[in-house]
């Protein structure tokens, strides 16, 4: 059977055999003109055919961001003590605890590794070994018993829990303090085991503090962090020759006034129990002159956590209140009252900001928060710079420090859920004025490409600029129909009035293409709940921060700005900056303020955590 194929434009639309095998019959069996007349009608047909599958749609494939995963933690391994047990030696000598003058009491000891079963991490697993096998002596114990120093040191694993971290998993039990001295390789057995098992607890507890249980990279894509990996056998060394190794064990947590304000409102709200509190709808929106049943649960709740000044200048209305629906001007200003007391927008809408101030969150659900956010502080550097930028996420805040202390903070809008900025470190390099907006490809694919295929030309209408593998194209000359993940297609908003990153933008070059910068849509900032944007991190006052990242004035920002040009200036040194999510943090003198979990990720990291103890448990 004959196949004919016709070419249009490039693209090659092979005949169906079957209307192959008609147009034989027609050229065979009709009259010249009708075959004539044929053959253009079927040549037509497949032209317009081929050219509507090159302009049909391409399917739109979104551009998603990370997912969530299931926690894997890590599996622990069990030691291998091989390396250390000395093949020379091949029993004990005799049954005297007392070994005859000038054996070795560790090497005397060494059989008994044959014997010892014990698992750990697996980084904490090779240490112990990779110390032992250049330091064959023991650390934690001395004649017959264990020291003063190895009880100094099982007291901070015991008081685990003060920092954060578990206790169960560093449980070591003392070797008895009586014991048979005719039973002397009985004694040896237990020595060598109590010390391995300290020194496996001990870096066990070392890597925790150090980096956290949890690796946050395996929590979700959103987490984007190297995991630390400390000199596990230099620090065992370390703490071997420390005068207090109590205290240089402690050290491995992380350092600064943040930490120790968590470590003290731990203890604090471990003494206390979770009193009164009042319950209102979850799903409650109720806007001045409409009426529901659970105003009367927010009069209540006001009446709980109000200030006394705020009860006495409405003490009619409390007085009188009987439970009543309606939302009328009396109670509308109470809440606008309790709302301006709660640093929230005083506009008298009961939304989910008001309801979280009014219904408050018990003492152990701020116990959760404080232990999630020693965690992830364990991510972060240990000792943060004096000079840095840490924006943090639940709080809508961005703060320069200098000289360890908060010198400017500000309000700040972050991604939406379906857009969440990420957590993680970086370095702030450089300040670039009436910036270029280059549209990230989720913008160009999910938002825009819908709009371009109804109006090519819709970018050129509003001034942005096309390239296609790096040429400039117009919009109007792209087959929008064609595009799709992959594409090329690059798109950017030059400066102007209008540009999505208003006057500046402070880069922190990553491969999530987040930034701080400056905004149009000023009124954002005056909402509680700012989560609002596509993952960067708009800043109320660009111009303030800038000038603290280049150290220079406001006034010389603004002539940078006033110059119309897009310019860039380098930092004259780096700063680090902090891209951060804690639920609870506290400020410069130690009070700790609790946020709402804008994108879940308390829950991921609790999840985490627990897997990592079921474990380790098992």
């Amino acid at each position: 059977m004959i196949a004919i194929a016709v070419t249009f434009t490039g693209v090659i639309a092979p005949t169906p055999p079957v209307r192959a095998q008609g147009l034989l019959d027609a050229l065979f069996n009709r009259p010249a003109q009708r075959q004539r007349e044929y053959i253009a009608r079927e040549r037509a047909r497949q032209e317009a055919e081929a050219e509507a599958a090159v302009r049909a749609p391409k399917p739109v494939a979104r551009v998603s961001g990370p997912t969530y995963r299931t926690y894997k933690p890590d599996s622990l391994v069990k030691v291998d003590f091989s390396k250390l047990a000395d093949p020379v030696i091949t029993g004990a000598i005799g049954d005297m605890m007392l070994s005859p003058l000038g054996i070795d009491p560790f090497a005397e000891g060494r059989p008994v590794l044959a014997e010892l079963s014990l698992r750990a991490l697996p980084e904490a697993a090779k240490a112990v070994v990779d110390y032992y096998s250049q330091n064959p002596a023991y650390i934690w114990v001395a004649g017959t018993a264990m020291t003063e120093r190895a009880r100094a040191v099982m007291a901070v694993l015991d008081d685990a829990d003060a920092v954060g971290l578990s206790a169960r998993d560093y449980k070591v039990e003392a070797p008895a303090e009586a014991f048979d001295i005719t039973r002397g390789t009985e004694r040896q057995k237990q020595l060598m085991a109590f010390e391995m098992k300290l020194s496996v607890a001990v870096a066990n507890y070392i890597l925790d503090a150090t980096r956290g249980r949890v690796d946050p990279n395996r929590i979700s894509g959103y987490h984007d962090f190297k995991r630390k990996s400390p000199d596990l056998a230099d620090r065992i060394e370390a703490l071997a020759k420390s005068a207090d190794p109590a205290e240089a064990l402690l050290a491995h947590n992380p350092q600064g006034t943040h930490f120790e304000a968590l470590k003290a409102e731990l203890k604090r709200l471990q003494a206390l129990d979770d009193g009164e509190r009042i319950t209102i709808a979850e799903d409650l929106l109720l806007k001045p002159g409409q009426s529901s049943p659970e105003l009367a649960n927010v009069v209540a709740a006001i009446v709980l956590k109000g200030s006394d000044a705020l009860k006495v200048d409405n003490a009619l209305l409390l007085a009188s209140y009987a439970g009543k629906p309606d939302y009328d001007d009396e109670i509308v200003t109470l809440v606008k009252g309790f709302q301006k007391e709660a640093g929230l927008k005083p506009d008298g809408v009961v939304g989910p900001a008001t309801r979280q101030a009014l219904v408050g969150i018990t003492n152990s659900d701020k116990i959760e928060k404080v232990r999630l956010a020693m965690e992830r502080s364990r991510w972060l550097p240990g000792v943060l710079a004096s000079r840095r930028v840490f924006i943090n996420q639940p709080a809508y805040t961005a703060t320069y420090y200098s000289g360890g202390k908060a010198d400017l903070s500000m309000r700040v809008v972050v991604g939406t859920k379906s857009n969440q900025t990420y957590f993680f470190d970086d370095q702030i390099e450089l300040v670039e004025f009436n910036p270029y907006w280059g549209v990230p490809q989720s913008i160009i694919i999910n938002e825009m490409l819908p709009k371009l295929r109804a109006d090519p030309s819709y970018l050129d209408r509003l001034g942005y600029e096309v390239t296609l593998a790096g040429s400039a194209v117009s919009s109007s000359a792209i087959n929008w129909n064609a595009v799709g993940k992959g594409s090329g297609i690059g798109v950017r908003q030059p400066p102007s009035g209008d540009n999505a990153l208003g006057e500046l933008k402070i880069l922190f070059p990553n491969s999530h293409a987040i930034y701080m910068h400056d905004t149009p849509s000023k009124s954002l900032f005056d909402r509680d709940t700012r989560a609002l944007s596509h993952g960067c991190i708009r800043l109320k006052d660009p111009r303030a921060m800038a000038a603290k990242v280049l150290g220079t004035s406001v006034d010389d920002i603004g002539a940078h700005i006033g110059g119309g040009q897009n310019k860039q200036v380098n930092l004259p040194q780096s700063i680090p900056v902090h891209v951060a999510y804690f639920t609870a943090w506290p400020d410069d003198a130690g009070v700790v303020t609790y946020y709402a979990d804008v994108y879940g990720r308390d829950t991921y990291l609790r999840r985490a955590i627990d897997a990592t103890q079921d474990a380790r448990a098992s």
